[in-house]
């Protein structure tokens, strides 16, 4: 597994996430596009696929608008909670009515509560300690329970194709996985099963802008192209387009080639 080292404390502190906050978690081209339906959508069918209902924690939650957008399509299914260490994303969230409490996830009492799913989607890259965390996960699931992880694909056809112009090469990411490592570190949360691991996404307006660009991308671009595509996304005049990409990150999938790494564990 690539990772940093030495990793900065307000990193290791969470404070990093406290000043990224205002900038970019709840700038509006970010929130817009986070609270769209069609944003998680992957993330919502994988969840669908293993769980139907239940209990859900959602670690490293941000804004809430993955729950937000569980509870607004299944709302008699999920009863749901997220955690997070930035302030400004959880205000935001509990705004939306979102459940949710601050703090380090390694460190929190849920006082005998117990999950039926927890999920980490685009979280694990950036903790210095992941397999914690996935003890700790595995530790407030119900037996046949489901934790699901989804991170950057370090060998993805973007990161062959950019190489040092890849834009999730970030401070805040501090371990990069391929599906080899991230199946390792999966192996050594015991408590865990591996039920499916799969790759899943791609942007091609990312590659194309980030092969442009001189190798930096601000978060207030990172933002304004999420909102691109999002609308993208929702234009009905673009859905043979659509169905051609989708064809053509089903076939990265396949190779392991897409943008992200999925894999779903099962408590045992």
């Amino acid at each position: 597994m690539v990772y940093a080292n030495p990793v900065d404390a307000s990193l290791v502190s969470g404070a990093f996430y406290d000043h990224l906050g205002p900038g970019f978690y709840v700038a509006p081209d970010k929130v817009q596009s986070d609270y769209a339906p069609v944003r998680f959508a992957r993330e919502l069918a994988l969840l669908r696929r293993f769980c139907r209902g239940g209990n859900v924690l959602d670690v490293g939650c941000s804004t809430g608008a993955f729950l937000y957008q569980l509870r607004q399509r299944h709302p008699a299914d999920y009863q749901v909670l997220g955690v997070d260490v930035a302030a400004a994303a959880l205000d935001y969230a509990a705004s939306q009515g979102v459940p949710v409490q601050k703090g380090p996830f390694v460190d929190m009492d849920f006082e005998g509560d117990s999950f039926d799913a927890v999920t980490f989607w685009a979280t694990l890259e950036h903790l210095i300690n992941p397999s914690d965390y996935l003890d700790k996960a595995a530790s407030i699931m119900k037996a046949g329970g489901f934790c699901f992880v989804l991170v950057p694909n370090f060998r993805s056809m973007a990161v062959r194709i950019l190489g040092a112009k890849y834009r999730y090469i970030l401070p805040q990411h501090v371990n990069y996985f391929a599906a080899e490592t991230l199946q390792t570190l999966a192996a050594r949360a015991r408590r865990f099963r591996v039920a499916a691991l799969t790759s899943t996404h791609f942007n091609p307006l990312v590659i194309w802008q980030d092969w442009k660009g001189a190798g930096e991308v601000s978060d207030a671009e990172r933002a304004r192209l999420l909102k691109r595509t999002t609308a993208y996304k929702q234009n009905p005049a673009l859905a043979p387009l659509k169905f051609a990409l989708a064809a053509f990150e089903k076939a990265l999938g396949w190779m392991r080639l897409a943008d992200n790494l999925a894999i779903v564990l099962q408590k045992v």
